[in-house]
């Protein structure tokens, strides 16, 4: 079998490629390839939920995730979306405390869970490893805030069209099947009806225009004036 063939080794060359682990040498990306383990999740699974103990660093090789809170009434608010290539949870890296909240697979997703134990053994042997999860946990952070003052201080019209400027391709914003009107409400803290009333108000002052599988930009500088 060839190395093209070892699971091992394409584990590997896929570490090489993501910004976290591309830093480590080849014995430290080995060290980890061999102690993590893939698991496949169907879609609407939930990879750890919140109040678990922290077992280690994921990384997403394909598909979609959420990290999410929810509310004991149910309702649920969306912390960030999780990409393929993009690590989380990298808190437990560093402890066993419970997890702060839930990850969920939006799609089809194929996620490697790496031991919590064999990432602070890695970082003994490497500290530039803790430096780059010291980087990206206080990103996390950064964009906790942030989320925090746009619930606290901005309405729904202004956070809808800063997530829309912010993920659009161009003057497009794909919405795949998973991207409803109720995920979209649990990113931006509200409910559906306040989701659907913002949508159609930037429709009916031709700002964007809403299609099945797209949200299109028509006047990119007042939305931009709204999400200022």
């Amino acid at each position: 079998m060839s190395n093209s063939d070892d699971p091992l080794s394409l584990f590997i060359e896929r570490l090489k490629g993501s910004p976290f682990f591309g830093p480590l040498s080849e014995d430290g990306l080995a060290f980890l390839a061999s102690r993590a383990k893939k698991r496949d999740y169907q879609a609407g699974a939930i990879i750890f939920g919140e109040g678990e103990p922290s077992t280690g660093l994921y990384w997403l090789q394909s598909g979609t995730l959420k990290a999410v809170k929810y509310a004991a009434s149910g309702r649920e608010q969306i912390l960030h979306l999780i990409n393929p290539g993009q690590t989380f949870n990298e808190v437990g890296a560093f402890t066993t405390l419970p997890n702060p909240a839930s990850v969920v697979a939006l799609v089809d997703s194929l996620v490697w869970h790496i031991p919590g134990d064999s990432i602070r053994q890695l970082i003994h042997q490497d500290p530039m490893f803790g430096q780059l999860i010291i980087n990206v946990l206080s990103e996390r952070l950064r964009n906790s805030v942030d989320l925090i003052e746009d619930l606290s201080l901005r309405p729904v019209v202004s956070r809808l069209s800063r997530l829309i400027l912010d993920e659009a391709a161009g003057d497009t914003l794909d919405r795949p099947a998973w991207y409803t009107q109720n995920e979209l409400a649990a990113r931006l803290g509200t409910v559906t009806d306040v989701v659907q009333r913002a949508l159609r108000k930037l429709e009916d002052d031709q700002l964007i225009q809403v299609e099945r599988r797209q949200i299109l930009i028509v006047d990119r500088d007042e939305l931009e004036r709204l999400a200022a």
